[in-house]
């Protein structure tokens, strides 16, 4: 499926662990299939992020080696994270770990490894996410100021979870209860306008360098109350292997279901990875270096694109840079960022 990556199998469902569950961001699958790595397939632990308890509103990698530390860290951080700073933790550690992380996340674990060959050994799986961005910690501290609350006062920060898909709640400190300040919806329109530029020219918005990559099935309204969902695409062996596991062992429960399902969920997505070549185009013609995009047919999503589309990736991209000025960065400034068309098998 040149559109989605590798596509081996596509599964719906959630973790069978209740409480799992409801924390995570869209039917807890990721973690509870990082559950089952650490209690049935003898991994030592989980490299992933949360948020740092000295700073609430900012992330902190994290190796999780229980239950409890993997719940407690549950659901979506729409803040700056990078859990590959953590993967010196991997190599020290006595057994192979699993790991949860946005696409260029995973795409730096599998560059890291082609370089350090000791990390081959020591990545049990990777679990990718679905991702549209990551807005910067100053969209969280202005939509908290939009909201009339002081991030001072803030002990803990939720942007989704807790429900499907969850809302925007903080719990304020001496508080008893968290307060719940918007809809998923709302803040998530709120914070995308924060997303960095370089976000906007990824291509990879769904793992596709994982062995399993969970997102949201968007496919379908989710009604009032409703319990998450996720989608499962697995893309390895190695990543069916852990996924049949899981199942088996009573960790998550998955149906089977039509690779079609991803467009339907996921069709913002794909008018973002088709959207990438106008935008490459547009920065070419104006001299300003790119990003070296190998392997993701871009031109041919670009074309599936309406006309109007097609039209807003090169003309918005037109107005980003007299806006910005792009045009007087020098060359020499840009590093191009190469995306190897190689993945694992």
């Amino acid at each position: 499926m040149k559109s989605w990556g590798p596509v081996l199998e596509v599964w719906e469902g959630y973790a069978a662990d209740l409480e799992v569950r409801y924390a995570g961001s869209s039917g807890g699958l990721a973690s509870a299939i990082a559950l089952y790595c650490i209690e049935q397939e003898a991994m030592h632990g989980l490299l992933h992020i949360g948020a740092d308890k000295k700073a609430p509103l900012e992330n902190e990698t994290v190796l999780s080696v229980s239950r409890d530390e993997i719940v407690a860290r549950t659901g979506s951080r729409y803040a700056p994270a990078s859990p590959c700073d953590g993967l010196s933790m991997v190599a020290a550690a006595p057994a192979p770990c699993a790991f949860i992380g946005k696409p260029c996340d995973v795409t730096g674990v599998t560059l890291a490894s082609s370089l350090k060959g000791e990390l081959v050994e020591k990545i049990g799986v990777t679990i990718g996410i679905f991702c549209a961005g990551t807005p910067s910690s100053q969209g969280t501290l202005d939509l908290l100021e939009k909201e009339g609350i002081d991030p001072q006062t803030v002990e803990e920060a939720r942007y989704r979870g807790k429900g499907w898909p969850g809302k925007f709640s903080v719990k304020i400190k001496e508080e008893q209860m968290p307060l719940e300040v918007m809809t998923y919806r709302d803040s998530w329109g709120f914070l995308q306008k924060y997303r960095p530029y370089r976000c906007h020219l990824c291509p990879d918005s769904t793992s596709e360098f994982a062995d399993i990559a969970c997102g949201d099935p968007w496919y379908r309204p989710v009604k009032e109350g409703e319990l998450g969902q996720s989608i499962a695409v697995v893309r390895t062996e190695r990543g069916k292997e852990i996924l049949k596991g899981a199942m088996e062992k009573g960790y998550v429960i998955l149906k089977k279901t039509d690779p079609s399902i991803l467009e339907k969920s996921q069709r913002e997505i794909l008018q973002k990875r088709g959207a990438v070549w106008g935008r490459i185009l547009t920065m070419k013609m104006f001299g300003i270096p790119t990003p070296k995009l190998l392997g993701f047919s871009l031109f041919q999503n670009w074309l599936k694109l309406t006309f109007k589309e097609q039209i807003r990736s090169i003309v918005g991209t037109f107005r980003r840079i007299l806006v910005r000025k792009y045009y007087m960065r020098r060359r020499t400034n840009f590093t191009n960022t190469i995306f190897e068309t190689h993945r694992k098998t």
